[in-house]
């Protein structure tokens, strides 16, 4: 049985006791001859008993790599219960310890733009055990946008595999006298810095993507970040804030609800779940794009063949109709493929969005 559970969600199979055994008794090998064969290797000829230690311990490396994962895999979430990068966790680690039989709890652990969570992984045993999904905003942007981010992605994380894309929506409430993206622009332009949006935080995808969206319109919005999506929206529809900038999988369910009011989304072509929402290029600014990606990974010294294992489960789990109509159906398009492409998307679109950031003028501490 597969059962979810909050900030330390499961998705559960049990491994046999005997993967799970296998743990002690290497390390009970290790220290009672570890010792033993660093003490001896020194020397011209190694003493039968380091040799056999040294078999021993090669032998339970084996064991070890085969049996992997033998515990409960963590997969941090660097935002709240809820959001957009919550929802797609869950939907894809249910199925991979549905397919794999194995333990996935999910750690929601928000805050500073996804930073904390991520940061949490990269200072976590190099073990297999601790991943993370990041994205866009925490693994390309922030490095540009911080002066003391206490990681860096290309070098202090190991790229598992893409996991999703989605565009961004820009959204209202449904008493909201907006009705079109241009009704929001010409409220801005009568009234500069009156109107505010919403985003999950500073450094995100939303929150620069909208920047450069008042650039291109000429306006300029009240930026109100917040750490996850609920609070947001309670405010949005409460109408503290004026408008709500956020993945689509993040606000789906309550623009469907009748709740809110999708103005525009920022990809170039028409969300496949929104298809009577227009895109920004279509109201009028050409080629504005803005989309974020999701991706799984771990500390940079994981072991390799965990990081080909994770990999092919992901990959797996993606290929599934299943996966991919749930996905779809939160407005998220699956992505698939090695480490290697991930980790290039992370240098390239680290490039892309420092120039971003350079010409935005935002900054943070």
């Amino acid at each position: 049985m597969v059962r979810l559970m909050n900030h330390h969600c499961m998705a559960r199979n049990a491994k046999p006791k005997s993967l799970h055994a296998l743990e002690p008794v290497c390390q009970a090998l290790i220290e009672r001859f570890g010792d033993t064969y660093m003490r001896n290797s020194s020397h011209s000829s190694i003493s039968r008993r380091a040799a056999l230690g040294a078999a021993l311990l090669l032998t339970c490396g084996m064991a070890l790599a085969q049996a992997y994962p033998s515990r409960p895999i963590r997969l941090i979430v660097p935002f709240p219960p809820g959001g957009g990068t919550d929802i797609i966790a869950r939907e894809v680690a249910n199925k991979v310890a549905t397919s794999e039989g194995w333990t996935i709890v999910i750690d929601n652990k928000p805050g500073s733009g996804g930073n904390i969570g991520v940061d949490a992984a990269v200072k976590a045993s190099p073990d297999g055990y601790t991943l993370v999904l990041g994205q866009t905003s925490n693994l390309a942007i922030n490095p540009s946008l911080y002066a003391k981010l206490p990681y860096d992605p290309v070098k202090d994380l190991a790229a598992v595999g893409l996991v999703a894309s989605a565009p961004l929506v820009v959204v209202v409430s449904a008493a909201s006298p907006y009705k079109k993206l241009a009704d929001v622009v010409a409220a801005a332009k009568a009234k500069p810095t009156s109107l505010n949006y919403a985003s999950s935080g500073n450094g995100t995808v939303a929150h620069l993507a909208t920047e450069q969206f008042q650039k291109a319109a000429g306006v300029q919005f009240t930026h109100v970040p917040y750490k996850g999506a609920s609070q947001g929206l309670t405010d949005l529809v409460g109408g503290q804030i004026q408008m709500y900038v956020s993945s689509v999988p993040t606000l789906i369910a309550q623009i469907k609800s009748g709740q809110l009011r999708a103005l525009a989304v920022t990809s170039l072509q028409r969300n496949s779940d929104l298809p009577d929402v227009p895109t920004v290029a279509e109201s009028g600014y050409k080629d504005f794009e803005a989309v974020t990606w999701f991706g799984v990974a771990g500390p940079a010294a994981m072991p390799k063949d965990a990081v080909a294992k994770l990999n092919a489960a992901f990959n797996k789990a993606l290929a599934t109709d299943e996966v991919k109509k749930k996905l779809v159906a939160q407005g998220a398009e699956v992505m698939t493929g090695t480490p290697e492409k991930f980790a290039s998307l992370i240098r390239t679109d680290g490039v892309r969005w420092s120039a971003i950031v350079k010409s935005s003028g935002a900054k943070m501490d």
